[in-house]
This record gives structure tokens, C-alpha cells and sequence, in this order.
């Protein structure tokens, strides 16, 4: 069955106004809420970044069915896994069955700030997630854990208070290496819409399939989440310049993975034509022709497609997509 999720914009709006959204969002038929874990946003003029793990309560606590989680959170430098643990195995016992702990790598511009840290190589940002997910995972299923990794212990550790099911962990992956664990040890995949199509179908994909072979106990129900980049509005003017406010996610890898000053990232994406903002963008004005650009995501195998808007008003994009996109992409593929 297809799961349609709406991404909740922590570094655009502020977190009570956030809440409403996502609530609306419950209201007009999503299926569930990711909100991303950032320490700063993309851009410091207006820019929000709350923190994830108390807004993720409050959420909770504001609705009654929505699955929620983080898209992502970076569990190995600003928090140590037992805080991790600690603070999902609370909100899985709050709202059973209702919670994801989506984790990835990490990025500069969060977690240098906050540390003060030299940013280490890709192959020691795998590391650590790979020894964290596993620390986390011992907290919620033993008791007194003393750990000795290279990155992180713990000793005679208990987390008291968690639900009677792990809660599940999804792992995002932009490479190869990465989306293999994804399949292997983790109990779903998160990737970004508005790439090129190779990625998911020759590096991705294909990953994460081998890696659920390997796995040792595989989930019976595997989930493979995209983040779907959309601008859908009745005018196209304006579902166009919308992408400007998140021109950041244009900017090659190559251009932001070492800007580590949202004053500089904000001047980066403020140089972007809007043409280039909006090319990671699904930009439409017609519900059967936007539905027909994300077909292609859905035939790969994606079964939980995620929204983000781009839009300052996210009030009309919820209502439009609620009335209009939703109700469409249910009869179509499910």
C-alpha cells in the first residue's frame, strides 16, 4: 500500500506554526510527518531550526494517527546514542507503532557549529553511524549495556522507559556503501527526489536490495521512503519562484558539503537563477500531470512518498494536495 507523508520545513517556518501544519496535514489525509534534525538552517535571514526530538512530542501529543519521525537526524556528533535512544525510546512509548528514528551521516553546516569539531572524512561519518545504530539498538533491547566502541561507551546503561518493540530505523543514503547497510540493518530507506535517475536505479536501489539479502533477520515489511521535492499550485508563476526558497538543495555537492555558515549558504542558493532552484522541483499546475512525474518514483519502488513544499504558504499546498493530488495518487497505485 502507498504511504503519502508531508515534510514538515523546520528551517523555514517556526516550530508552533510548524505544529499547525502538520497537524492540517493529518486533517487532509497524510499518512505521516518527517521533520528534518538541523542545528541551523539553510539560510540565516528567517531561518528556524528547532529542535526535532522536543517538537516531535508535541506533535505527537497534537494528533492521533500520523506516523512521525526524523528525515534525518545525525546520531554521532551533537548527541551521543544513548541520548538518542533515550529520547525515541520515550516518544515510541507515548505513541506506540507511530514513530520512525530516520538517521543519517550528517552535514557541516550542523554539526561543526554546535561542536566545534574538525568535519572527518565520509569513511569515518559511516563509522560512527554504524557503531551508534548499534549502541541504540542494544539500549532498547538490554539492559545495563556496557559498550566499548572506537567512537562511543557506555557503562551498566539502561534505558528505562521504551516501547515493547524497538522503534524502527530507517537509514538515508546518497551513495552506494550507505544504501547498502540501509537494506542490511536497518528496517527502511530514505533518499531525495530531483537526482539523476541513475543514482536510484544503477547505485541505489540495487543496494539496498543487496544488502537486504544480506541481511541476518530481514524485516518482513521493508520501507522505501523518498522525499518528494513538489511545487504543485494553480498558478505556475508562482509554484516556480516558491523553489526559491529552498534554492540551497540545487547547489551541487561539490558547492555546500563544506559551508559550515548559513550566511554563506544563503548567499550561494541567493545566486541561483530560478530556473536552477526549481530543477530539483516536480513544478506543476495540473493534478493528472504531476501525478504522471511521480509514476516513474513509484514504478522503481518507492511505496512511501514523503512531500515537501516549498511554499510559504503551506496552508494552501496542504489544502490543494489534500483535495486534488492525494485522492488521485491512492486510486492510481494502490
Amino acid at each position: 500500500m502507498l504511504k503519502l507523508g508531508y515534510k514538515a520545513s523546520a528551517e523555514q517556518f517556526a516550530p508552533s506554526k510548524l505544529l499547525a501544519f502538520s497537524v492540517l496535514a493529518e486533517q487532509v489525509g497524510f499518512d505521516s510527518v518527517f521533520i528534518s534534525d538541523h542545528f541551523q538552517p539553510w539560510k540565516h535571514t528567517d531561518g528556524h531550526a528547532p529542535n526535532a526530538l522536543a517538537w516531535l512530542g508535541a506533535l505527537g501529543a497534537s494528533t492521533q494517527r500520523v506516523v512521525m519521525g526524523t528525515s534525518v537526524l545525525t546520531p554521532t556528533f551533537r548527541y551521543h546514542p544513548s541520548i538518542v535512544a533515550q529520547a525515541f525510546g520515550t516518544l515510541g512509548a507515548m505513541f506506540p507503532n507511530r514513530v520512525v528514528l530516520g538517521v543519517g551521516t550528517g552535514e557541516g553546516l550542523n554539526e561543526v557549529p554546535s561542536t566545534g569539531m574538525a568535519w572527518p572524512e565520509t569513511r569515518e561519518r559511516f563509522a560512527r553511524l554504524r557503531e551508534a545504530c548499534q549502541l541504540i539498538r542494544k539500549l532498547w533491547t538490554e539492559d545495563r549495556v556496557s559498550f566499548e566502541g572506537q567512537y562511543y561507551r557506555t557503562e551498566k546503561a539502561t534505558v528505562y522507559d521504551k516501547p515493547a518493540r524497538p522503534v524502527p530505523i530507517y537509514v538515508a543514503a546518497a551513495g552506494p556503501q550507505v544504501a547498502k547497510y540501509a537494506g542490511r540493518s536497518a528496517q527502511g530507506f530514505i533518499c531525495t527526489s530531483g537526482k539523476a535517475w541513475k543514482l536510484y536505479t544503477e547505485t541505489l536501489l540495487p543496494n539496498v536490495e543487496e544488502g537486504l539479502k544480506l541481511a541476518s533477520n530481514p524485516p518482513t515489511e521493508y520501507d522505501r521512503m523518498i522525499e518528494m521535492k513538489v511545487s504543485f499550485d494553480i498558478d505556475r508563476e508562482r509554484a516556480m519562484q516558491d523553489t526559491r526558497h529552498w534554492a540551497a538543495l540545487a547547489l551541487t555537492p561539490e558547492e555546500k558539503v563544506s559551508v559550515e555558515d548559513p550566511i554563506e549558504m544563503e548567499r550561494l542558493s541567493a545566486a541561483l537563477p530560478v530556473e536552477r532552484a526549481a530543477s530539483r522541483w516536480i513544478v506543476s499546475t495540473d493534478p493528472d500531470e504531476h501525478i504522471e512525474k511521480i509514476q516513474p518514483y513509484v514504478e522503481m519502488g518507492f511505496r512511501h512518498l514523503v512531500f515537501h513544499a516549498p511554499g510559504p504558504d503551506q496552508e494552501r499546498f496542504l489544502r490543494l494536495y489534500g483535495e486534488q493530488v492525494l485522492p488521485r495518487l491512492r486510486r492510481r497505485f494502490d
